[in-house]
């Protein structure tokens, strides 16, 4: 691999773990290994709790990996002061809320210019601040330096929170949820604006969000996380159109682009890091193994008790980097057939209760003539 081939950022089996109530540990990321090349937009997509806020703040160092290692251009990542301080001016975050990212005792001048006087940045710093808020869309700049964050809007103080991490020109930026506290009538503007930000700089995204819609419509590539690991990842065209794992499917059916799925609902309690299942750590909850398509298949005793890692898709084309965490892949077909007769059995059962109804109020209807039928006689 040449250097311009290598990935900006190249993770490799981090582990961050957490102690949890009566001694138990919370397993929040769980070996995970992620690449993300210059100039890309990757999407890690889960659900609240999978750890894609925690793998998040181990990039930016603000959590240390228990095992595992965070690579940054080829080099391992330190966590004393002065590294991680050189670290951050080229690695900066977005937060999902942007009232909480900014000192609501701080203008918009000086949150912005707080990151060029923390990396001691040499310049005209008022130059370097109306740059940064214009190439964020607030223009002109110079009306909002001496405005306090209740005085503008959310959208706007979401630019000023980009604003604050592309003044330091950085090469990556890791978005948390950059959308989702904002009114959809701003969400798109935002959206925009990062992808403008990665065609104008040059400047990679990684955008942490439970919202595969989101990543159908930024993204370059998209890795699924559940339960501390990625159980599927690819380019955003193959993952959205031809999803392996079910928990991707279960995801994206729910999307309104993908409108040709049947909404599915998962069964099962919410993912738990302090009690990770034996086996596939998605099958207390895989609609697979609940339809006994995987019994059919053989491979039952797999998902519940052989762990999987990451392998190549089936049929994917040459040179794709689709990979997916499940024993059904390679039985192609059998995942969509094992949802199918799913949502067939829960279509099938109202009516199925609809017609045990009616046969017992037959039945009582019966019961009631016979009875009827009994005290005339004693009548008569």
């Amino acid at each position: 691999m040449t250097a311009a081939d290598a990935p900006l950022l190249d993770l490799r089996d981090i582990e961050v773990r957490f102690p949890a109530r009566h001694g138990t540990v919370a397993r929040a990321v769980d070996g995970v290994s992620l690449s993300v090349r210059a100039g890309e937009v990757l999407a890690l997509v889960g659900e609240s709790g999978c750890g894609k806020t925690t793998l998040a703040r181990t990039i930016l160092g603000l959590e240390r990996p228990r095992a595992g290692e965070v690579r940054f251009r080829g080099e391992r990542v330190r966590y004393d002061a002065r590294a991680l301080r050189r670290y951050r001016r080229e690695v900066q975050m977005v937060f999902q809320d942007p009232t909480g990212a900014l000192n609501a005792r701080q203008t918009v001048y000086e949150a912005v210019a707080e990151g060029l006087r923390i990396q001691k940045v040499e310049g005209d710093e008022e130059q370097l601040v109306a740059a940064a808020l214009a190439r964020s869309g607030l223009r002109p700049p110079e009306r909002f330096f001496g405005l306090y964050p209740y005085e503008i809007s959310g959208g706007q103080r979401q630019r000023v929170v980009i604003a604050g991490a592309m003044v330091l020109e950085p090469e990556l930026l890791v978005a948390d949820e950059p959308v989702s506290s904002l009114d959809a009538s701003v969400r798109g503007e935002i959206l925009q604006l990062m992808l403008g930000l990665v065609r104008e700089t040059g400047v990679a995204i990684l955008v942490v969000t439970h919202d595969l819609g989101l990543a159908w419509n930024i993204a370059d590539r998209v890795a699924v996380m559940y339960l501390g690991r990625i159980v599927e990842q690819g380019t955003t065209e193959e993952l959205l159109s031809s999803p392996r794992h079910p928990y991707t499917r279960a995801l994206l059916s729910v999307v309104p682009e993908a409108n040709h799925r049947d909404p599915q609902i998962l069964a099962g309690e919410a993912p738990d890091p302090t009690r990770i299942p034996s086996g596939c750590r998605f099958h207390p909850r895989c609609p697979v193994v609940a339809s006994g398509e995987a019994e059919r298949m053989g491979i039952e005793a797999r998902c519940r008790g052989e762990d999987l890692a990451l392998e190549s898709v089936p049929g994917a084309a040459a040179g794709s980097a689709h990979v997916a965490a499940c024993h059904a892949v390679h039985a192609p077909g059998r995942v969509e057939a094992a949802e199918a007769r799913a949502r067939a059995e829960a279509a099938a059962l109202p009516d199925a209760q609809a017609r045990a109804a009616e046969a017992e109020a037959r039945a009582t209807e019966a019961e009631a003539e016979a009875r009827a039928a009994e005290a005339r006689a004693t009548e008569a």
